[in-house]
């Protein structure tokens, strides 16, 4: 059972979502569980305050150390067992790290506010992780993107482990194009390979234009992918294809 344990001073933005869609249903059959703690429950004084100015001056309020203490020091923890600082300083989240926290019991995730963490948090935590190239106004939508992200891989949340292959990032490979019914809509049509019946040709398909949209939106995991020599010809082409098609563009314009 993988528990994951947010401290957080927002838990209702956490319990919300996890009581929703997929990751409520895996929830609900106790794939995993989710418990908050609000630093504020452990304020030593009237206030509650969580924050404080900064020492030598700044703009904003920083988190206090005392009350992200207490409130993980009130867990209990496995050995086998992550602490998670989330902030825009941390290493970016990937699917990769999914990979390997979902095999640990617990994770915990400390969601800040504010202008940041006293930097004595950090001392507590193993991991400081951000979920990308930006700022936002606290920590809880890092928290939950990575529980959404972990808890997905878990036996029985998705219902059917064939749901995670062929997915974004796995192999290093972004997932190709998807279609359903109608066959044609507004004069686009679905690809005839894909209503062909021929197993092969269509898995052929779909992973060349895995390639084709990864070289196209994410060309840096392309180095990482274990593509085959006729798939490197492929690419080759594709490459050249494209390249053709920016050239006559350009003339056009």
């Amino acid at each position: 059972m993988l528990n994951f344990h947010v401290i957080t001073l927002f838990p209702d933005l956490i319990d919300s979502y996890c009581r929703t869609s997929i990751i409520g249903r895996g929830h609900a059959q106790n794939c995993f569980t989710v418990r908050t703690v609000n630093p504020r429950a452990f304020c030593q004084d009237n206030y509650k305050r969580v924050d404080d100015k900064p020492y030598g001056g700044g703009y904003g309020m920083v988190l206090k150390p005392e009350p992200f203490f207490l409130a993980y020091e009130s867990l209990t923890l496995t050995t086998n067992s992550a602490v998670i600082l989330l902030t825009p300083q941390g290493k970016v989240f990937n699917q990769s790290l999914a990979n390997e926290l979902v095999a640990l019991s617990d994770i915990v995730l400390i969601s800040g506010h504010y202008e940041g963490f006293d930097e004595r948090i950090s001392s507590i935590c193993s991991h400081e992780v951000s979920v990308g190239d930006f700022v936002l106004t606290g920590g809880e939508l890092p928290a939950l993107i990575l529980i959404d992200s972990i808890a997905r891989l878990l036996p029985g949340v998705l219902g059917k482990s064939e749901s995670l292959i062929n997915e974004s990032f796995h192999q290093n490979l972004l997932e190709g194009p998807q279609y359903t019914r109608p066959p044609v809509y507004k004069g686009l049509a679905v690809p005839d390979v894909l209503m062909s019946g021929d197993h092969k040709k269509i898995e052929k398909w779909r992973r060349f234009e895995a390639i084709k949209k990864t070289y196209l939106n994410r060309p840096d995991l392309l180095a990482k992918a274990n593509l085959s020599k006729q798939e490197l010809k492929d690419l080759e082409e594709v490459k050249r294809s494209l390249a053709e098609q920016n050239d006559n563009n350009g003339r056009q314009i």
